[in-house]
């Protein structure tokens, strides 16, 4: 690792440094679609495994939710964290070194917390949180000290950009006319486009408990709901409390919720990983979105005032007096049942969703800040809190990427399900680890039999057997459906088990694996289903990865 590259690199001059390439060729040896975390590593590997690579990215922004505001890592067991992944994190930690890189606050006033680990492991060289833009900056700079050409602002054209022939992609041609060619590509998208586009198998929703023999994937309506993420105290769901005739709040369905174990079409629940501080000299107050109605906070009201006094729990701290803020309680930044129609969506459709998502996250912070119905103490607090004015500054100061938790699911080689997850089945040809809880959140609002909002799909389950093994067959196809993609992010596996493989770490290590593999399809000549997994297991074994 060349970490000491970072240690001179403090503040924005991260960036200013660094120049990626804009290829001129379109056509290379692997082509990685999408510029998520795991995009980004697998380029990376790609090119450090000698081959040529271009990524094409659909988003101006490199780095998916990483850099997009979970800064706050949902890193399980770290110990799992092996490879490129673990790099990054090692990059993070000599970049906050610097004393340059504490704007804000000095080193030591940081309260060294994290999700699963300390912030800040001096043992290890690791930090685990961290700023938006310093994690996207990172990226910038790991992706030109290896001369990565890239392509950004590029979508892919679903309906016919993809050329196959012989049961391989041969070519994908984007909406703006530019087609890249390759011997092996590689769908690192949060939305599995490439991978639907060539025809490959793939699942959207909860399968029934019985598909997979599973216990956690499908309705559950008794299910061991974890920090308060439903009505705790008996709620009405309608206008004039009690009376149905009054008519339904928003955002409550009337669908019945189907019975526990069942299958549907519903996919957990969507937000925006927001970058708060109350820091007076970088905070931007809280805007009114377009719209705004205090009327669609009826429900939230009504939550609040039956004493909740944990509204601010999961203001997680990150680096210069920042938050990465996530979804806690009822009703709360999780835009439940708005986003069922996304993993298939047209891109304007997919727009429609990602802003009707920003509106209410904006209106639900605007409430809270100065609605006067408001508890006061929750009320006055909010009020001190806005968004950090050095974050997303092209974008309001407002992420640039929306939280999917989950979209398309391939069905390739091999599913992983919760029993994998759970350590209860042995796992064949590993190419990388996970370890966070068996982790979904809630997939539906409904009016219970007793007249009572309440909310499903939030399961959290403990991984108590330790880390486990995620399989090559996983991350491919099934090879009568595409011989030459690899699919290091919508990986095949059932609802619930893809609530803990769906972690940013977990996404990195499955790009390296994917790009380690598709470098030996090409130099063995051999589909990616039929690359030596003896070969692959010892190079990854020598790059780091972890088993």
């Amino acid at each position: 690792m060349k970490l000491e590259r970072l240690t001179v690199l403090a503040g924005l001059a991260l960036v200013a440094g660094c120049r990626l390439v804009v290829p001129d060729a379109r056509e290379a040896d692997i082509v990685v679609y999408g510029g998520t975390a795991s995009g980004v590593v697998a380029a990376i590997q790609a090119a450090k495994m000698g081959k040529s690579v271009i990524l094409v990215s659909p988003d101006r922004h490199l780095g998916g939710l990483t850099s997009g505001g979970l800064g706050y890592t949902d890193s399980g067991n770290t110990k799992a964290v092996g490879g490129m992944a673990r790099e990054f994190y090692q990059r993070v930690y000599q970049y906050y070194k610097e004393p340059a890189a504490w704007r804000w606050q000095k080193m030591d006033e940081f309260k060294n917390e994290g999700q699963g680990s300390h912030a800040r492991v001096d043992s290890e060289q690791t930090m685990w949180t961290f700023e938006p833009h310093v994690a996207e900056a990172i990226f910038t700079a790991w992706l030109a000290e290896h001369k990565v050409s890239v392509c950004r602002s590029e979508w892919l054209d679903r309906e016919k950009g993809v050329a196959k022939k012989d049961g391989r992609i041969a070519s994908i041609t984007t909406l703006s006319g530019k087609t890249f060619s390759a011997r092996v590509f590689i769908d690192a998208t949060y939305e599995g486009d490439l991978m639907a586009a060539a025809g490959v198998s793939y699942h959207v929703g909860r399968e029934a408990n019985s598909v997979y023999g599973e216990k956690w994937n499908g309705v559950q309506l008794e299910a061991y709901k974890h920090h308060r993420h439903y009505f705790m105290t008996p709620t009405s769901p309608y206008k004039i409390a009690g009376d149905p005739k009054s008519g339904v709040l928003p955002y409550v369905s009337t669908e019945p919720p189907g019975q526990t174990g069942e299958g549907d079409r519903r996919v957990q629940a969507y937000c925006f990983r927001t970058c708060l501080t109350k820091n007076t000299l970088n905070r931007v107050p809280f805007p009114k979105p377009d719209g705004y109605d205090p009327a669609n906070y009826e429900l939230l009201l009504r939550d609040l005032l039956t004493g909740r006094k944990d509204f601010f729990e999961k203001f997680d701290l990150i680096p210069n007096l920042k938050t990465d803020t996530n979804n806690h309680g009822a009703f709360s930044s999780d835009f439940i049942g708005m986003n069922y129609a996304y993993p298939d969506a047209s891109y304007e459709k997919r727009r429609e969703i990602v802003k009707a998502h920003e509106n209410y996250q904006k209106g639900y912070y605007y409430f809270v800040a100065n609605d006067p119905r408001v508890p006061a103490f929750i009320r006055e607090e909010m009020a001190k809190w806005g968004l950090a004015a050095d974050e997303f500054k092209d974008n309001g100061h407002w992420p640039h990427q929306v939280y999917v938790r989950e979209a398309r699911r391939m069905i390739g080689e091999h599913v992983m399900t919760e029993h994998d997850v759970l350590n209860e089945t042995p796992v064949d040809k590993p190419v990388g680890m996970g370890s966070y809880t068996l982790d979904s959140h809630n997939c539906q609002r409904y009016i219970a039999p007793d007249g009572t909002v309440q909310n499903e799909g939030d399961v959290g389950v403990s991984a108590k057997k330790g880390p486990y093994c995620i399989s090559y067959g996983s991350i491919v196809p099934k090879k009568a459906q595409c011989q030459n993609l690899l699919v290091p992010v919508c990986v095949s596996s059932s609802h619930i088990a893809f609530g803990s493989i769906r972690m940013e770490p977990v996404f990195m290590i499955l790009g390296q694996s994917a790009a380690t593999a598709a470098a030996f399809a090409i130099d063995e000549n051999k589909a990616v289903q039929d690359v030596d997994y003896a070969k692959l297991r010892a190079r990854l074994v020598a790059d780091r990865q972890r088993f």
